[in-house]
């Protein structure tokens, strides 16, 4: 049986990734305390027929079980076929979603709602730091998160193995917060200065040809290459799930995506599983 955790901080997309789930034939459960995980998985596993798979939301909304929070952590640390999926977002942006929807914390007290969201991070702090999965959501709308979503846990059931998230992002949108390996490419040419290409963006093929024409941006992406897939097996064997890999230039419209999608190409050629992620190529300003 696979066994999902979804956990992360209120307002993070939750939700959104409990419906994605449940259309994957995920059996799920929202706001389980953490001391009756071991009990329901328990009843899942006797259950006739059998479920395969399930997915459990475990938040700060359970605060009050959160002393049994280590005894769950050992338990699902044994049970082998399990990993945590951690949701998160910028403090102001979650900020902004309370202010929005015209929501109070959900387990505010007198405190200011800034106070709240930092004892809720400490109280989840644990959960973080054993997650296999941490999906940031601050600059995705929800469209965007339920296809990355698909796209992950498909491909997730499909191969049973590292899965490699090449995302290409603008640094002046700030940088790429869940990647794990991140790459600064703006040594190289720049399509911007050039009046036909700056309008269309590094997936049209005449801008993706120029960033790739030169010999340092073709010596760039075959040493990266060999880099990523030097250190998988190291990823592997401490059990990562995902490796996200940020490919970074100004503003994420032009060399960033062109590089993102050539190496994930050659991954993708060598048989790794690779997801293709450009997080502002829709921005509205491109700059330089």
């Amino acid at each position: 049986m696979k066994v999902l955790i979804l956990t992360g901080m209120l307002a993070s997309g939750k939700s959104i990734a409990l419906r994605v789930l449940q259309d994957l034939g995920y059996y799920c459960i929202d706001n389980l305390p953490p001391n009756l995980i071991q009990h329901f998985i328990d009843i899942v596993n006797s259950s006739n027929p059998s479920i395969q798979k399930i997915a459990i939301v475990v938040d700060a909304r359970g605060e009050v079980f959160f002393s049994h929070l280590d005894d769950m952590l050992l338990y699902l640390k044994s049970l082998g076929n399990c990993d945590i999926v951690f949701m998160d977002a910028d403090d102001e942006i979650l900020i902004q979603r309370y202010k929005l929807q015209r929501r109070r914390h959900l387990i505010a007290g007198e405190e200011r709602i800034e106070e709240t969201i930092k004892r809720e991070r400490g109280m989840l702090k644990p959960l973080r730091e054993i997650s296999s999965y941490i999906i940031d959501t601050s600059r995705t709308t929800d469209d965007m998160l339920r296809e990355k979503l698909i796209k992950l846990f498909s491909a997730n059931e499909q191969a049973g193995e590292l899965t490699l998230i090449i995302t290409s992002f603008g640094f002046k949108y700030g940088i790429l917060k869940d990647g794990d390996i991140i790459m600064d490419v703006r040594f190289l040419p720049n399509p911007y200065y050039i009046e036909d290409m700056r309008e269309r963006s590094g997936l049209d093929s005449d801008v993706s040809d120029y960033v790739l024409a030169s010999e340092m941006a073709e010596g760039f992406v075959s040493r990266f290459e060999e880099l990523i897939m030097y250190l998988v097996d190291g990823y592997k064997q401490e059990g990562k799930k995902q490796l996200v890999i940020g490919i970074g230039c100004s503003g994420g419209f032009h060399r960033s995506p062109a590089l993102a999608e050539e190496i994930a190409k050659r991954l993708k050629e060598s048989g790794y599983l690779v997801i293709i992620d450009h997080r502002d190529i829709g921005a509205d300003n491109h700059g330089n």
